[in-house]
Formats: C-alpha cells, structure tokens, sequence
C-alpha cells in the first residue's frame, strides 16, 4: 500500500518538530491522529457571491467524508472574483488574474502545510482552473468538487438567468421595455446559491473537468442546493482517501488523450471560449503539449449538439433532468467520441464508469442526436490573418452565419464602446472594434459581456459582429471575436485600425482580415507609440507585467 503520509510525516512524525505537534494539537488533533494522511479542503466560498455563499457548508461535508474514511481533513479557504458582479467595472480586470492567485494560494498552503492530498471546493468561473492549476502543480492525489448551478429565475412563465438581466439593459436602452419591467427581470434572475445557469464558462468547465476524470461522476450537473450535492461532497472526500490509499495523481488522470475528452465536451455541449483559455493553461501546468491546433482540430471533428444557452433555450438544470453529464458522457463514448480508457478519480476509467449509467432520457429535447446536430462541426473556431497573427478565438454556432464584413468602429476599451451602444454610435453592418483590453492591456483581460449583451437587447446581435483582445463571457452570443493576438498593448494590429477599415471574418475560411496592404499597416506600426499601462502597482501591474499571450493561455508562473 502506499505510504499515506508522505509529506505530513514531515511535521507529525519528526521528533525535532516539536513546535509543529504541539500546534497541531492546539487545534485537536490526537497522537493517533497524527498517523493519519493529512487532505487540504480547500475553499472558495464567499458571502459576496450566489456561486461561492454555499461553499464552506460544502467543504464540512468533504471533510467528513475525508474522516469518516480514517484521514484529517484540514479545511482553508481562498479568493473568488464574481464576474457576474463585477462585469462591466473596472473591477472585472481582477478577474482572470484570480484564476492564478487561487493556483498560486492553493500551492502555497498545501505546500507550506504538508498536506498529503487536496479536495477543492469551487464555484465560479476562475476557481475551477485555478485549483486544477494548483492540483497539476503540486500533483499529489486530489478531486475537484463543483458547487453546483443555480436554479433558474421566473418571470411570466419565462424562465430567467443572470444573462437575462444583462440584455434586459440593453432592451430598456432600446426602448422595448420599461423601468418597471427591468426591474422585474433583475429581481427573478438568480434566486439563490449556485453559479450561472446556462452553459456560461462555470458549467462549461465543470463540464470538461468531469470529462476530463478530476471530479466524480454527476459533479458538474447536480444542482447547488439539495440532497445530491452534500451527498457528493461527503463522496469527494472518500474518493481522496482512495486516491491517496491507491497512489493516484492527478498526473496519472491528466494526459493528452483526459484534455481531449475535455475539450470534446466543450464542443458538444456549446461551451464557453474561456475554456480556451483556460486549458490551456491547465496543459501547461501539466507539462503536456496542446495548443490552438489542438482546439481547431477537435472543433473540426466534433459535431454542436446541445441546445443550451446562451445561444440555445435550456439550462444546465434541464441537463440534470435528462440524465446529468454521465448521460452526456455515455451518449458520446457509444457514439466513439470519448476516449474510454482514460483514468478517473474513481479509480476507474471512463467505460467502467459510465458502465452502469443509465442512457439519456427518450425523447429529450437538450442534446440532438449526431444526424441532426445544431452545426456539424463546432462552434468554437480558432481564426488567423492580418489582425490575429498569432490567432483568435471566434464563438460561431451556425445561428450568427459563417462571414461577416463591414466597417470598423473603434473603441479603446470597453466603457468607450458601451457608451458607444448607449448613444446609438453602433450601426447595422459595423464590426465593433474593443481593444486595449488585453492581458497586459487591461489589465487582466476583461470580459466583453456587458456590450455583447447590450448588442443584442438593442436588437442588432444578428446586424454586427464585435471584436476585442479581450474576451467574452460564456454568457456571450452572437457574431463575435475574442483573444485576439498579439494584444495591442503590445503592438499587434488590432492597435493600427481605425474607423471605417474593411474587416472580413470568415469562420469557413477561419480567418480574420483587414482589406489594408503590408505597407499601409507598416506606415500605420511606425506612427503607433506603446501607451502606459493602466496601473503602476499593485496587483494588476504584476499580473501585466508577468502574463503571457491569450494565444498561449495567459500563464503567468513561467
């Protein structure tokens, strides 16, 4: 069996740690105890957030499931940025930077503390790669536990979410409805725990995280409150100590093959481009090789199936009813679109776990079948040319056509263009231009959703496309392009267009082009000078000065 307490006996064993035993029975742990592997519960959880507000009471019950099953779990808690609350402020440039201060934290502690294993207790988009970032990194055995979606909101017998709020701006901006209304729409939206309801950035990663094999079967589809999700905790915390018991990391159970499972769902499902992003990243901190090539391929092959939103009409609850992601999961490995030998955090793989799952309801109308997919290939669409050199990330469903071309209207950042939407400066046919926005031009690469959402309650979202070196929401529809590399900050091309340049975007061709020859954008590179960064110190000037492209992740411990 494997030695269980292999990096507590560092402070539990050794006789010359006196100190450190007698704090640990400070907080009552017993000589019996201290024989015992020690599992960090990390979590997330927060009082400022529907995501995160039910966490802690989540991470009692992994705990006891970490007890119950002859292990200490030692519970600690970390940050959470609610991009919900923060969009549209200078504060959602905090966003993305959280996903790698959760990483960094999480590291910190279970290193610092010796802790033998790690059960994460995460809700919000930036904590789920954030803490696989830190499980890849420490590579010790570990299990994410996703906190579960909210329930919908319910206004006239039309179902809500937090993404209806946002366009319901848009539609009082436009004159479609009324104070009263809006009101309605922003008080029904969310009621209560759980993160963003439709197939936004949280569900799509907790999605392909239990592809992927790091979260138990059911996770990312059972709801934020009831009996399932304490059920799955107290689950979670025994799956560690097998884990443990086994000899299993997660560098057994994240291989190239586990990201493509991952990525597969993404593309089935209609998830959000953030999962670009972020697995990226989590390849990185796995050593593993996967780029944008390896995105573009899978999209290539991989049919759109869901009919969930933000582009669709049904929620990750509807998913829940029609069997869960496993259903999802079985419907995909009988149809040879899974890889089912990857290992899980069962300690068994894929086919064994899905084994004895029952198969999508009959008759369910949230995932078509492959004859009759939304889009043969996938909406994600990786996209090249002269303003993306190093690449761009296009959301294309097949709702928003395949080529759009129009005239640039510009806006150095994001408060310039919603003022933009807000005074009508946006018109049919434009290709709205927000940049600046970047990783290092942000900074912290801020989501684009409140314009996006604005676009479409004003009633335009089929009329224009909108492009950035920002990136979007999983809340995002329409005819969109984000991360696009190089940033301007650093001088890519997306910092040389100026009102009025032809842009074309064709999704067929997977390109992104202005109609402007080599010499003009040399002429126009010469005449353009670096702007300060927005910040020069705190957090934010560290984040700017370390972060690396969209194109490679934005990864900032290299």
């Amino acid at each position: 069996m494997e030695e269980l307490n292999k990096h507590s006996k560092a402070v539990t064993q050794d006789p010359t740690q006196p100190a450190a035993q007698a704090m640990l029975h400070a907080i009552g742990l017993s000589e019996e105890d201290f024989k015992k592997p020690f599992v960090g519960v990390a979590s997330t959880g927060y009082e400022g957030n529907p995501c995160n507000m039910h966490l802690n009471n989540l991470a009692e019950h992994v705990k006891s499931g970490v007890n119950d099953s002859q292990g200490v779990g030692l519970i600690f808690n970390t940050i959470g940025v609610s991009d919900g609350i923060s969009m549209g402020t200078p504060g959602m440039r905090y966003s993305l930077p959280s996903r790698d201060i959760i990483a960094d934290s999480m590291e910190t502690v279970v290193q610092a503390m010796s802790y033998d294993g790690l059960v994460t207790v995460v809700g919000c988009d930036k904590n789920m790669p954030g803490a696989l970032m830190a499980m890849l990194r420490l590579n010790r055995p570990s299990v994410l536990v996703y906190g579960g979606t909210i329930a919908s909101g319910c206004l006239n017998d039309k179902k809500l979410d937090v993404v209806s709020a946002f366009e319901a701006w848009g539609e009082k901006v436009a004159g479609k409805i009324d104070e009263t209304q809006y009101k309605q729409v922003i008080q029904n939206a969310c009621p209560g725990a759980g993160a963003c309801g439709g197939m936004y950035t949280a569900n799509t990663m907790a999605s392909a995280i239990e592809a992927m094999g790091m979260a138990l079967p059911y996770n990312s589809s059972n709801p934020a409150v009831g009996q399932e999700k304490i059920n799955e905790c107290a689950d979670a915390g025994k799956a560690a100590m097998n884990l443990l018991q086994r000899g299993i990391k997660p560098s057994d159970i994240v291989t190239k093959k586990s990201l493509e499972n991952a990525i597969t769902m993404v593309t089935v499902l209609g998830g959000s481009t953030n999962a670009v992003l972020h697995f990226l990243a989590i390849a990185d901190a796995a050593g593993l090789e996967f780029t944008l090539k390896d995105f573009q391929r899978i999209s290539d092959e991989t049919p759109f199936l869901a009919d969930l939103k933000p582009s669709g009409q049904f929620l990750m609850e509807d998913i829940h009813e029609i069997g869960g992601v496993p259903a999802v999961m079985k419907f995909l490995l009988e149809n040879k679109m899974l890889h089912g030998d990857c290992l899980t955090v069962t300690g068994k793989t894929v086919g064994e776990n899905l084994a004895s799952v029952p198969p999508l309801k009959k008759d369910q109308q949230v995932v078509r079948d492959i004859s009759d997919p939304i889009k043969s290939t996938g909406h994600i669409t990786i996209l090249h040319g002269n303003v993306a050199s190093e690449g761009a990330v296009a959301k294309i469903t097949g709702k928003e056509g395949l080529l759009f071309r129009g005239k640039a209207k510009v806006f150095d950042g994001e408060f310039e263009a919603n003022d933009g939407i807000k005074n009508g400066q946006i018109e049919k046919g434009d290709v709205v231009v927000i940049r600046y926005v970047g990783p290092k031009g942000g900074p912290g690469m801020p989501e684009m959703l409140k314009p996006t959402a604005a676009i479409m309650g004003v009633g335009l979202g089929k009329e224009v496309a909108l492009i950035t070196d920002g990136r979007f929401s999983g809340g995002t529809h329409g005819f969109v392009v984000g991360h696009i590399t190089p940033e301007a900050q650093v001088g890519g091309n997306i910092a040389l267009l100026q009102n009025g340049d032809t842009i074309t975007i064709d999704a067929s061709k997977k390109t992104i082009e202005v109609e402007l020859s080599d010499e003009e954008l040399v002429i126009r590179k010469s005449q353009w000078s670096q702007p300060e960064l927005k910040v020069q110190s705190g957090s934010l000037y560290k984040y700017a000065k370390l972060v690396s492209s969209a194109s490679s992740g934005c990864v900032t411990d290299k």
